[in-house]
């Protein structure tokens, strides 16, 4: 069943990844509704896909990599779905969150071995109330900071300014005005046709400046929430630390670097709140975290060090 409901929440995936991205490039309004009825049903497979592993193991499916792996492509598609509902011009937000989905998926299924793959007994250290809370709470924060800084650097993406071929077009305009049409109505006709091409540029400019807008304002609220939910896992986690190891923290490398994650995205939201940093300025901060997630996330992980090396990786 596990497996089933892995392959289809992929299929589906997969599917909404294509249709957001074909309806980018054609604006064929059936594609976009085929993509948010994708990502719907793959989020219902892989909540099936929880609760069945959940149901054989008997804990919490979040003990390994590729457990983790699979809640990060389902913490994705809940947060395409809750911003959807608060979105109306939603289409750029498949763009993104559907292909981050999949691919967090891909890897999980299809670039890990299948022995880690299997469901395994936890380890005493896991063997606590605190797995929900700390584990969850941090990797829905990865995800939603995942999101946001994408949204954050996709509103960084350069639109081609007309300014100085309106200003060319409107002196032109001007200049004729002072002679007769009969004598220049090649040049009025001129003038007439830029006039129309000018004001597509200009509405198309102004459409583009509005996503931006959306973008770096949708980044901004995602970001907010995945720092809460940040802070939440690191205190939780502070807390299960001190019954598990007797101290709250250690200096681990997974939390050395939990605590440089939180940092980033503090200053992020720092300069946004009292510096007024908004745009470029904010996103480039959001770059920066974007990487940071993933070296704390996985990176960390991949050396084996540390107390939070079991469970992740196959000694």
């Amino acid at each position: 069943m596990e497996n089933i409901f892995a392959n289809i929440s992929f299929c589906f995936l997969s599917v909404a990844t294509a249709s957001y991205w074909g309806n980018l490039v054609y604006k064929f309004g059936k594609l976009s509704n085929l993509g948010k009825q994708s990502i719907k049903i793959a989020f219902l497979f892989l909540t099936g896909f929880f609760i069945t592993r959940w149901v054989y193991s008997n804990h919490l499916p979040l003990s390994n990599l590729y457990e983790s792996f699979m809640f990060l492509s389902w913490s994705l598609s809940l947060l395409h779905i809750n911003l959807e509902l608060k979105s109306q011009n939603n289409d750029w937000l498949g763009v993104i969150t559907a292909p981050s989905a999949m691919l967090t998926h891909s890897f999980a299924t299809l670039g890990l071995p299948k022995e880690m793959q299997q469901s395994t007994m936890l380890v005493p250290a896991l063997q606590s109330h605190w797995l929900m809370m700390h584990v969850s709470m941090m990797i829905l924060s990865y995800a939603t900071l995942l999101c946001g800084s994408l949204l954050a650097v996709a509103s960084l993406i350069p639109t081609h300014d007309n300014t100085n071929q309106s200003i060319f077009n409107t002196n032109i305009k001007f200049f004729l005005l002072f002679f007769p049409r009969e004598k220049n109505n090649y040049l009025y006709k001129q003038i007439e046709s830029d006039s129309k091409n000018t004001f597509y540029l200009l509405s198309r400019n102004f459409r583009k400046y509005q996503l931006i807008q959306q973008l770096d304002q949708w980044s901004y609220r995602t970001i907010s929430l995945g720092f809460s939910c940040l802070t939440i896992g690191i205190l939780s986690g502070a807390v299960w630390a001190n019954e598990a190891w007797g101290s709250y923290w250690s200096w681990d490398p997974k939390e050395t670097w939990a605590l440089i994650t939180w940092f980033i995205y503090a200053i992020y939201l720092h300069t946004r709140m009292t510096k007024g940093w908004q745009g470029k300025q904010s996103a480039i901060v959001a770059s920066y975290g974007f990487f940071i997630v993933w070296i704390c996330y996985l990176g960390v992980n991949l050396l084996g060090i540390g107390l939070h090396s079991y469970g992740w990786l196959i000694q």
